[in-house]
């Protein structure tokens, strides 16, 4: 095994048994392994490390939860509808569990409107900030919401993004995947499964 899958694997493992994300995930990966910050695998490494952690620790509870997940999602999709929210993340690619969290992306004509939207529901939330298409600083709104079919609640993440963030947003990466989806697809999936 290689230097770059070992780190891989460790990340994998962090990322899924403790729900670290996969930036530092990566890094302690290769602080634990004693390894420069220049050997970190990319991410395509690191989902086939989770995809092979899972099926070999998680193979009997995985799929249940994320099923779980992706009708949560769905959920909140249908009730976010008018900020066009498209599911992201291991949700979206399959490689959630129960730790991880939940995120929607919003594209909105004004950035305050998913803000306004979620305080006349009478819905609380933390608001972070975190890097958006173009590298730009944008708005995350974090809310802690239950999931009756986990029996526990969810961090759900959504990133408040401009209308026109959308356009190419549902072009495939190199291996034909989309990084996001809307409802539509999303219930495609849950169909599917």
């Amino acid at each position: 095994m290689s230097l770059t899958e070992e780190i891989a694997a460790a990340a994998a493992r962090l990322i899924v048994d403790e729900g670290m994300d996969w930036g530092p995930a990566k890094q302690r990966a290769a602080r634990d392994l004693g390894q420069p910050r220049g050997a970190l695998p990319d991410n395509d490494a690191v989902e086939d490390a989770v995809r092979e952690h899972i099926a070999i620790f998680h193979a009997d509870t995985q799929p249940g939860e994320l099923r779980a997940l992706r009708e949560l999602a769905a959920q909140w999709m249908a009730r976010l509808a008018e900020f066009r929210p498209h599911l992201t993340g291991a949700v979206w690619r399959g490689t959630a569990t129960r730790l991880s969290n939940l995120h929607l992306q919003l594209y909105c004509d004004d950035s305050k409107a998913a803000e306004i939207g979620l305080l006349n529901r009478g819905l609380s939330f933390d608001v972070a900030e975190t890097t958006g298409p173009r590298n730009r600083a944008v708005d995350m709104l974090i809310l802690d919401v239950p999931c009756p079919a986990l029996q526990e609640r969810v961090t759900l993440c959504l990133t408040v993004l401009d209308f026109d963030d959308l356009r190419g947003a549902l072009k495939p990466d190199a291996r034909g995947q989309t990084e996001r989806g809307d409802l539509a697809a999303l219930q495609q999936v849950l169909d599917e499964t």
